[in-house]
């Protein structure tokens, strides 16, 4: 593939990690899509899916652990006309950055986020995700996490995103189409991307998800929320559906602020001049 943003930096992740898929299936999408390099940005959070970013030759600015989401925000407030992505892990977007979830989603902010669901911390070595199951053993958790695991599509769905969508790196057609879709989306966009930790998670493993992946059936109202919420109610150890969920057009976050009308605020700064605020400034000396 022949792409202006490819980037010679492999990131060091462990062979048959479920990251090179997510990382080769962005790479194809945005081809596809014909985003020049200079037109999207990835806001990155911390962890071993975060590195994805710096194996693509594009604008990146990476956070906090949990922050990627509200570096997101400041970036497609500050260029509206930017593609944000942005790109962690489970970790990262749902236990630390659980709760800017919840607001990034019921603004509808115009940002596509990526998230890898391996339900393991893997740059930590292995500790219990928020989606891993309540008996998921591990050293900090001999006996089991105890807790009910979390759903990111219908925590998603519940608090107003417009666009859900869970995905199997197994299955990479399927990932490519949907973060076609999802990037082109209006709104916010979330993709659970079921990506498999082999070195520290040894039940959900690659051959655990294929035995319990399939694609939601074609019958399925992608825009009916009803519909989506009691699909996203699934027994994980029984089924997961992959694919749409649910789309919907609502008007974005800033859509009707005066400040983000027009010409873009970073564009705008390039223009700036001292002799602006000089008055500004001049009430505050003595």
């Amino acid at each position: 593939m022949n792409c202006e943003y490819e980037s010679a930096f492999v990131p060091q992740w462990c062979p048959g990690c479920g990251n090179f898929v997510t990382l080769d299936c962005l790479q194809t999408a945005l081809c596809n899509l014909n985003i020049k390099a200079r037109d999207f940005v990835i806001a990155a959070g911390i962890g071993q899916a975060a590195k994805l970013g710096f194996s693509l030759k594009c604008n990146l600015l990476a956070g906090l652990h949990g922050r990627a989401l509200p570096l997101a925000m400041g970036l497609k407030m500050a260029n509206h006309q930017l593609k944000v992505l942005a790109i962690s892990g489970d970790g990262c977007f749902y236990a630390e950055g659980g709760n800017h979830l919840l607001h990034t989603a019921r603004r509808n902010l115009d940002v596509t986020m990526l998230a890898s669901d391996n339900r393991v911390f893997g740059l930590t070595k292995g500790q219990a995700a928020p989606t891993a199951a309540a008996t998921f053993t591990t050293k900090v958790h001999p006996e089991g996490t105890g807790a009910k695991p979390l759903e990111p599509t219908l925590i998603a769905l519940s608090a107003g995103a417009t666009f859900v969508a869970k995905a199997f790196t197994g299955n990479p057609e399927e990932l490519t189409s949907l973060m076609e879709k999802a990037i082109q989306h209006k709104g916010f966009a979330l993709i659970d991307i079921l990506a498999p930790c082999i070195s520290f998670n040894k039940v959900n493993t690659f051959a655990w998800f294929k035995k319990r992946v399939h694609s939601i059936s074609a019958d399925h109202d992608q825009n009916n929320l009803a519909a989506a919420i009691e699909l996203a109610q699934f027994d994980p150890e029984v089924t997961i559906p992959t694919g749409l969920y649910y789309q919907a057009k609502k008007p974005v976050y800033g859509r009707n602020k005066k400040a983000l009308q027009g010409e873009s605020i970073a564009i705008r700064t390039q223009n700036y001049k001292p002799e602006r605020v000089k008055g500004l400034f001049a009430n505050y000396q003595s």
